[in-house]
């Protein structure tokens, strides 16, 4: 106790007196009565003196916590749709649905019996209970009766009206054609269903299509505890699964007599003439919902393969129930994110689909869902799939480009927002604002808007997005200028050419890579780590700094994107000006570096750029244009083939 009492009383002097002190002069400002000979203007001009110091306090901590997919999840309207599972069974035709022999049956009934007839008789004893209620009720209120009575007479008006609408129903019972419920549990083998498959193959047979919906729909909730008919193995439940999966597309547009045209539009419009579609459209519900649930519990891979491939071809039905699209993004979109490989292409075939089908909201929905998804991939510290993260970047480039003029003012909103970050960065250096800008997430975004830019800015007007841009990367480069940062560097570089590239604006980086080819390793450190992936990280731990391999594919990846920018402009009449300090610096590199093979790389690209400025001046030197020219100056060497440095080139006796 005496040790813990030193200290609180230490902690007291040093500050607790601090904050008293601190109080009183608040109090002091705030709540002190004003003398007679204070007015009321100035206490107005010291208040406003406060007010503005804490509308800045405000909006830095408003910037600091700035999420990045929060714009994206605006439009994002998931939560809005009702997202029932239980769609309940369609009508069976008697003949059909009762192909299994009779003694199947007698044995069914008898280990049903039990059981039903227990919960009849809860039943029956609730209702009871219920209709004494009411009676007393239509005693008590003549009014309520009335009302009953022409509810009553309105239900008989419109026995069935609400049937198939697109809400979500929750039928516990499989309707037969009298309208009666009837007993679920039927066992269904593959003679039943074999014989459902000659049916629809042969003729058709719309009866046996409905009982094979049913049965699917069965297989699809298998093991998540639905009501339904049993299966009897698993070569039944791969039957059905298949067989539906195959040919329900098919039967559909016979069924519908649709044409086999390409165009998706003409094949809404047909769909919407038909005249059968509104007693097919039950039938459809059924087997999208159906589908849809078995995408969203099943985990085989091949099974999700199969059934994303096959399912791709019916979009075209979702047109006519507008509350299951939002269902279908989120199934696709999560596939999309997380499954990797065939299963990710298929489902970025469907997203792409659907937003170029459907009308320009199910578009603000793909491209918000895409991107909400790519960000909270990004949540990591060390990126461990790269290509994966590159596949899923091109996707959203790739959906994008099919309304780029949306998808600017998306880019430009997120572009200003990452700017924002930056600048509070940049005022305030806080912790927490390095974080968030040398984070993946932050990273990831602007990576996907420059290929953006880059995509499609030949042709649109995205220049002001493009300038921002460069500005930002400009800041993000200068705001880590440690050799520990050289991995975001190198990004920045890369994307610093791919905006150059892409618009033929000459955008100066040869001082960002100078800056890497002058550092210099003092002491190699045997316990470094040598083994990781530079373009996996963005901030290198303080031990690799000191290892060899770290240095050599700094330099590396530095020199392959000082030769992209350099043959991009190596026809350019100011090349010799563009090249000069560059040589300067590798030429004082090679004399430096202890490293033969950085030293032959170095070389050999320092000869290709001497002899390119020797041939550009040469030319230059014939020419009687000013420079003032500037479409002389533009078309100059146009036509010649230049010799100059190659990246599939490697230097004489090097091997990567």
């Amino acid at each position: 106790m005496g040790k813990l009492g030193k200290k609180a009383r230490k902690f007291a002097k040093k500050n607790l007196q601090s904050v008293l002190k601190q109080r009183r002069k608040t109090k002091a400002l705030f709540k002190k009565k004003s003398s007679k000979g204070v007015s009321n203007d100035k206490k107005e001009k010291l208040v406003s003196l406060v007010e503005p110091s804490n509308e800045r306090g405000t909006e830095s901590r408003v910037t600091e916590h700035i999420s990045l997919d929060a714009m994206f999840a605006e439009n994002d309207n998931s939560d809005i749709v009702n997202e029932s599972d239980s769609d309940g069974y369609l009508f069976e035709d008697s003949g059909c649905s009762n192909v299994e022999e009779n003694g199947t049956e007698e044995n069914l009934d008898e280990t049903t019996t039990s059981t039903s007839s227990a919960r009849n008789q809860n039943l029956f004893a609730d209702v009871a209970i219920l209709k004494k209620k009411l009676d007393r009720l239509k005693k008590k209120d003549p009014e309520f009766s009335k009302f009953l009575k022409t509810y009553d007479s309105r239900n008989e008006e419109f026995p069935n009206g609400d049937l198939y609408s697109d809400e979500d129903r929750s039928d516990e019972g499989e309707l037969d054609e009298g309208g009666v419920v009837a007993e679920k549990g039927k066992l269904l083998t593959n003679s039943i269903v074999n014989t459902w498959f000659q049916m629809i193959k042969e003729n058709r047979n719309q009866s046996a299509f409905i009982s094979l919906l049913n049965a699917y729909r069965t297989a699809c909730r298998y093991g998540a505890g639905s009501i339904g008919h049993r299966i009897d193995n698993s070569e039944t439940f791969c039957n059905i699964l298949v067989f539906t999966l195959s040919n329900a597309d098919d039967t559909f547009r016979e069924l519908l007599q649709l044409s086999s045209s390409n165009l998706m539009k003409e094949k809404i419009l047909e769909l919407k003439k038909v005249s059968k579609r509104e007693s097919l459209k039950p039938l459809i519900k059924s087997y999208m919902r159906s589908t849809l649930f078995l995408l969203d519990q099943v985990t085989d891979r091949d099974i999700l393969a199969f059934a994303l491939t096959r399912f791709r071809s019916s979009l075209i039905f979702f047109a006519a129930f507008p509350s299951l699209v939002q269902r279908l993004m989120k199934v696709t979109v999560q596939l999309w994110a997380t499954s990797g490989g065939f299963l990710s292409t298929a489902s970025l075939l469907i997203i792409r689909d659907a937003a170029a089908m459907f009308s320009s909201i199910y578009f603000t929905t793909c491209l918000s869902k895409t991107m909400i998804a790519f960000i909270s991939r990004s949540r990591v510290t060390e990126i461990t799939d790269i290509k994966h993260m590159q596949f899923l970047r091109d996707s959203i480039v790739d959906l994008c480009s099919l309304d780029v003029q949306k998808s600017s003012v998306k880019a430009a909103a997120s572009i200003s927002q990452l700017a924002k970050l930056m600048q509070h960065g940049l005022q305030t250096k806080t912790k927490e604002a390095v974080k968030t800008i040398c984070s993946w997430e932050y990273i990831n975004c602007i990576d996907l808007w420059v290929r953006f830019i880059s995509t499609n800015i030949c042709d649109h007007d995205l220049q002001s997005s493009f300038f921002m841009t460069i500005q930002l990367i400009y800041a993000l480069a200068l705001m880590f200028p440690g050799p520990r940062y050289f991995p975001l560097r190198l990004k920045c570089l890369e994307w610093l050419n791919c905006l150059s590239s892409s618009n033929g604006k000459f955008i100066p980086l040869a001082s960002l890579v100078l800056d890497i080819l002058e550092y210099k390793v003092v002491k190699e450190n045997r316990k470094a780590q040598n083994n990781f992936n530079i373009a996996s990280v963005l901030k290198l731990p303080k031990h690799s700094l000191k290892s060899k391999h770290f240095q050599e594919e700094s330099v590396r990846s530095a020199i392959e994107q000082l030769s992209l920018h350099f043959s991009q402009w190596s026809s350019h009449i100011s090349f010799p000006d563009l090249a000069c300090i560059p040589l300067i610096c590798m030429r004082k590199f090679i004399e430096t570096t202890t490293s033969e093979s950085l030293r032959r790389l170095v070389k050999h690209l320092m000869d290709k750029v001497e002899q390119n400025v020797n041939f550009v001046q040469r030319k230059r030197d014939e020419v009687s244009f000013s420079p003032h020219d500037q479409q002389s100056v533009d078309s100059f060497l146009q036509p010649q083939q230049l010799f100059f440095y190659q990246l599939s080139q490697k230097p004489p006796g090097e091997g990567r």
